[in-house]
């Protein structure tokens, strides 16, 4: 006799359609890049992820090595060229490359010599990163205390880390 059971069922999470219209993100700006704040964790529906699109004007540093402990970054390069390190590699994304960095792993980015660069970001799990690109836009204009962002690196998963590889390929680009 074979006897047919019903999976268990849970308790439905209901998630929500995310709709971020140009005319209505938010952007924050240091002296290199501008950031658009598109879908972030702690607003209603995101819950699985934080995503934002950086454009890059040439030279500009981006983000200086550093790892997550729960979050895998994806980077997509709408337009231009990033030049990133992922663990020890540094290596160029071209316009429509597709990169996911999984949690523990240093990397960093930058435009590519004498590029700029369009990249939309996403982390998953997200975790309300905004207010951590807020700060980073304050302290690249001076306007806050850059021992800030160290002191916010639990809060944010957002854990630097000293790179001689990323070092030495920003000095040979500039």
């Amino acid at each position: 006799m074979t006897e047919e059971t019903t999976p268990a069922t849970s308790p439905a999470t209901t998630l929500q359609a995310v709709l971020t219209r140009h005319a209505d993100a938010e952007t924050c700006t240091d002296p290199s890049s501008v950031m658009t704040l598109l879908a972030d964790s702690d607003a209603a529906g995101a819950g699985g992820f934080t995503s934002y699109r950086s454009t890059f004007n040439k030279g500009a540093v981006g983000a200086p090595a550093h790892f997550h402990t729960r979050a895998t970054e994806l980077f997509f390069v709408i337009s231009g060229s990033l030049q990133v390190l992922v663990g020890d590699e540094v290596t160029v994304l071209n316009t429509g490359d597709f990169l996911a960095v999984p949690p523990h792993t240093p990397h960093a980015f930058a435009a590519a010599p004498g590029a700029e660069a369009d990249v939309l970001f996403v982390f998953t799990p997200g975790m309300g990163r905004f207010d951590y690109l807020r700060l980073l836009g304050r302290v690249m204009r001076g306007e806050a205390d850059p021992k800030e962002i160290a002191d916010s690196a639990e809060r944010f998963d957002n854990h630097y880390v000293d790179s001689p590889v990323w070092r030495a390929a920003l000095e040979h680009s500039a």
